[in-house]
């Protein structure tokens, strides 16, 4: 079977199936970004014996489907209940802070690491698993709300062209932060606010000036 193929029935048991890259990537024991890397960009080149082994099991395939020999005899049924990853989701947790500079959400120039959700929870939610990312809140501008070092979920699936009253990661004058947008009755203008009196806010700005990157739809924080 050719490498193109492999990748592309992998690809497509991972969105038929409701998982992301990340959790198959978690399931094998490798970084956030090693599925994605090997489907869209063929790195590395094959599947591990071990790893390809797992992944077709999860999913209840013949191995042949993922470039290993055929299974003889019934194939195994999908991993689940108790205990199994599967009904977990991997969401990439990025070394990036909003309101900290240009960074990018480039989850293989940004991954530190990974934390798993439950994906009904997640679904729930309305996240969109392939569009999850983790960042830190740095500053307190958005205080109470949201305070200095909370962690917060972006679905960048949730951006511009669904633009509603919200708390949103956006760009403006090159900088990433995180503010709370609100539409005006003015057509092409919004308000972009931030919970803390201290700190700025702008009302009725044009919105093609503002970079919507995806809406906060959850937020922890460590306590003690």
């Amino acid at each position: 079977m050719e490498p193109d193929e492999i990748r592309s029935n992998l690809d497509r048991l991972i969105r038929e199936r409701g998982e992301s890259y990340g959790a198959i990537s978690q399931l094998i024991g490798r970084n956030a970004a090693y599925i994605q890397q090997f489907v869209k960009r063929g790195t590395p080149r094959k599947l591990d014996e071990g790893d390809r082994a797992r992944i077709a099991r999860y999913f209840g395939v013949d191995e042949q489907m993922l470039g290993g020999p055929a299974v003889s005899g019934p194939i195994p049924s999908p991993v689940r209940g108790r205990g199994s990853l599967a009904p977990m989701i991997a969401v990439p947790r990025l070394a990036l802070g909003a309101s900290a500079g240009s960074g990018t959400f480039d989850e293989d120039e940004n991954a530190a690491g990974a934390l798993a959700f439950d994906a009904r929870w997640l679904r729930a939610l309305g996240g969109q698993p392939d569009a999850l990312s983790i960042i830190r809140v740095d500053g307190e501008s958005m205080a109470p709300t949201l305070q200095d070092g909370d962690d917060i979920m972006v679905d960048r699936g949730d951006d511009a062209a669904r633009l509603r009253d919200g708390i949103y990661v956006l760009r403006m004058e090159d900088l990433l932060m995180v503010k709370r947008v609100a539409l005006t009755p003015r057509r092409g203008q919004i308000s972009v606010r931030s919970d803390n009196p201290l700190y700025p806010s702008w009302d009725d700005i044009d919105a093609s000036g503002v970079t919507i990157v995806g809406r906060v739809i959850w937020t922890g924080r460590r306590v003690g």
